[in-house]
């Protein structure tokens, strides 16, 4: 995993980047579409009324995703950016560990605020779309050591509201937030919701 990641951040770092201000491979005045790549960390947790998720510690994960983005008004840098993720989730305490993977859809409204000649600060919110890929649920009790597919107690689809800040600096972008989930995703009688603060780094284009 470690290689994995230290192999996209040497690729991100020799991408060629601009030396014009620009957000998004754009000016803040000017229409465009953009697109780029992102790696990052999601901190990750599971809540909601199952005894059985109630006071987990967070899981740390891995997100790389590709994003494309548009410009949507002629009078205000305003954007709506989608992309696809691969994000890994999870919790875990003591014995117990779940990890579920997803591949996320967000619909991201973003505007451009320009701090500096050189910085353009970006909040944005937006609904996101998941379908969980694979996990692992894996627990231990006096029986001896367990382990299951997390679906086997988790639904696949979820859907949520991602909400944070980016900022750029000559198409070096740099973003985060927090992700919440609106829909249950426990297969049991009691809500569990997906839940993750997250950091992300890339390059616009």
């Amino acid at each position: 995993m470690k290689k994995i990641l230290v192999s996209i951040a040497a690729m991100v770092l020799s991408l060629p980047s601009f030396a014009q201000f620009s957000s998004g491979g754009f000016s803040l005045d000017e229409e465009s579409v953009y697109y780029g790549v992102r790696i990052g960390l999601t901190v990750a947790n599971l809540g909601g009324d199952d005894a059985a998720v109630k006071n987990l510690n967070s899981k740390v994960g891995m997100t790389l995703a590709g994003v494309l983005g548009l410009r949507i008004s002629h009078t205000a840098p305003v954007f709506l950016e989608s992309g696809l993720y691969y994000t890994e989730r999870g919790a875990k305490k003591d014995k117990f560990k779940m990890s579920y993977n997803n591949l996320e859809v967000p619909i991201l409204v973003k505007y451009g605020i320009k701090a500096s000649d050189d910085i353009a600060v970006l909040p944005f919110l937006g609904p996101v779309f998941a379908c969980g890929i694979g996990g692992k649920y894996k627990y231990e009790d006096a029986n001896g050591k367990y382990e299951v597919s997390s679906y086997d107690y988790l639904k696949r689809f979820n859907m949520g509201f991602k909400l944070g800040c980016g900022a750029e600096y000559d198409n070096l972008y740099l973003e985060a937030g927090y992700q919440f989930g609106i829909t249950d995703i426990s297969k049991s009688d009691d809500a569990i919701h997906s839940n993750a603060f997250f950091v992300n780094f890339g390059v616009n284009f």
